[in-house]
């Protein structure tokens, strides 16, 4: 059987590797896509309650590439078997998401879908609120895939980013951030410019093993299959919560934001596995020892009102002193030259630049 996860573009590489991690299955990268062959569904329920990375979490019935998309859909439909999944359920919804240019929108490509599904199972109804499955088309550029939703939600929406800043960060693009970095379960953390925390709350999901999505049990679409016995999934994925073997430090030189790190932590619980503390860049080597911490992973300003020479310049000069030898740091920034250089100046090297985009806007 073959599964789907959706992703943001430039970090799939990170989801391949967190698929790997959760249910031991290699995955081909595609564009803004990782395909994986899965053992059994409940693989897919893992994915959808644990992945960080993940967008959606699809049950992949078939795919095609396409330079007429809607005559292409017709045969691709006129081929493919789904009644043992339509049996299971008198009413269904379509979802369409859509990257690239096309002459069609998303919601055209859903309703064309929509009639082909009835045409071929006159028994079947719409359902936009009382559905028994959600059918999912997803649109890269010149190719389709066709599939089953498993959560039937965004995974990538944080249910405890309630407490927001200007420049917060997407949670998948967080996640992508601190693997990157190389953080493992065992690794100090520090993001000085912590904004409202969701790097380090991304880290303390991982290193704890506490699931992404633990306050949304009730809400995922695979809940609505007999054949998936949710209470039993759910109790054995919540025996390997662990307490984190790491320090994770969330700074700020804000109060305000300090606040609100600690307030989303709290939502997402794990506030008890993070220190939280207003801290000025200027103050971080009397907060640490000299080569202290393993990782150092932020979301560098970027504002035109600020300093950004005289920030970025005391950023790395900190950095030198109280990163460990051989620790590596992980930086997203709008102003790669200011990174370049600053990081020579102190003495680091740069390993890997990558571009990432959170939905169609590059970061």
């Amino acid at each position: 059987m073959k599964g789907l996860v959706i992703t943001s573009k430039g970090i799939e590489d990170i989801a391949a590797l967190e698929v790997k991690e959760l249910i031991d299955a290699d995955c081909k990268i595609e564009d803004c896509a990782v395909s994986f062959d899965f053992r059994n569904f409940e693989d897919l329920c893992m994915l959808c309650y644990k992945c960080q990375s993940a967008d959606r979490v699809l049950h992949l019935i078939g795919e095609f590439e396409f330079e007429d998309f809607f005559g292409e859909l017709e045969r691709f439909m006129e081929k493919i078997m789904f009644d043992k999944w339509t049996s299971k359920c008198r009413k269904f919804r379509v979802e369409c998401i859509r990257i690239g240019n096309h002459a069609f929108k998303s919601v055209d490509a859903g309703a064309k879908t929509a009639e082909l599904l009835l045409k071929k199972d006159k028994s079947k109804n719409l359902g936009m609120r009382d559905y028994g499955i959600i059918f999912f088309v997803y649109i890269v550029h010149k190719k389709c895939y066709f599939g089953i939703d498993f959560a039937g939600f965004e995974l990538n929406k944080r249910a405890y980013k309630i407490f927001l800043h200007s420049s917060s960060l997407r949670g998948t693009i967080a996640y992508a951030l601190l693997r990157e970095a190389g953080f493992e379960k065992k690794d100090s953390l520090l993001d000085p410019f912590s904004r409202d925390g969701v790097i380090a709350i991304e880290a303390a999901l991982y290193a704890s093993g506490f699931p992404v999505n633990y306050y949304k049990k009730e809400k995922f679409a695979f809940l609505k299959f007999s054949f998936i016995k949710s209470e039993k999934f759910f109790e054995n994925a919540d025996k390997k919560i662990a307490k984190p073997k790491t320090e994770i430090y969330s700074f700020d030189h804000l109060f305000k934001y300090v606040d609100y790190s600690r307030k989303n932590a709290k939502i997402a619980g794990i506030d008890k596995q993070i220190n939280f503390s207003r801290v000025e860049l200027e103050w971080l080597d009397i907060k640490f020892r000299k080569e202290a911490v393993g990782r150092i992973v932020t979301n560098l300003p970027s504002s035109k009102n600020a300093n950004l020479d005289k920030i970025y310049n005391e950023f790395f000069y900190q950095a030198e002193f109280i990163l460990k030898k051989g620790g590596a740091m992980a930086l997203i920034t709008k102003v790669p030259e200011f990174v370049k250089k600053h990081a020579e100046k102190h003495n680091f090297s740069l390993a890997k630049e990558r571009r990432v985009w959170s939905g169609e806007q590059e970061l």
